[in-house]
């Protein structure tokens, strides 16, 4: 049986990061608010609150997920380009999207996911090689984090969230 968590699979960085590595994971991060948009065009109110797996988010809370962590992350590579390996602050994703803005209208989530990647792939294509080795500390994971890696991860997260929309709508032939 398919494994609806993770449509196209786990993160599953390569051993060794290369310059066309994160080219192609930032252009992925500069196509998932269209992936996005694309994704959920068309779709009802009722539709956006189906679990795109049982006992899983909504549509919409898929939606308003995507900006509360990618915000998170365009941080924490500024804390890690300013700071020397600073330990960063997790959040609890389940609790924020039981939030009453995760319940709204999805537009203004489209929009800030949106203006969010525009400045955040404008910084990652500035960054220079020496940039892409600084870390920051994840208290959760307990170990530190180099930026490559994490870009590799941010840009499978899109990719992983705009797949559970997608296969929502072709089981469901939406």
């Amino acid at each position: 049986m398919e494994d609806l968590r993770y449509p196209i699979g786990r993160y599953a960085p390569p051993s060794e990061i290369a310059r066309g590595d994160r080219a192609a994971w930032i252009k992925d991060l500069a196509l998932a608010p269209a992936a996005l948009r694309t994704a959920v065009e068309g779709l009802s109110e009722q539709r956006l609150d189906t679990p795109y797996r049982p006992g899983g988010w909504t549509v919409r809370q898929v939606v308003h997920h995507l900006p509360d962590s990618h915000l998170n992350a365009y941080a924490r590579f500024k804390l890690a380009l300013t700071e020397d390996a600073p330990t960063i602050k997790p959040y609890d994703e389940a609790a924020w999207a039981e939030l009453p803005d995760s319940e709204g209208p999805i537009d203004p989530s489209l929009d800030l996911l949106d203006a969010l990647h525009r400045r955040w792939v404008s910084l990652l294509h500035a960054m220079t090689d020496e940039d892409w080795g600084r870390t920051f500390f994840h208290p959760e994971q307990g170990r530190a984090l180099r930026l490559d890696w994490t870009l590799g991860m941010y840009a499978w997260h899109g990719r992983h969230h705009v797949a559970h929309v997608t296969a929502l709508r072709d089981r469901e032939g939406w």
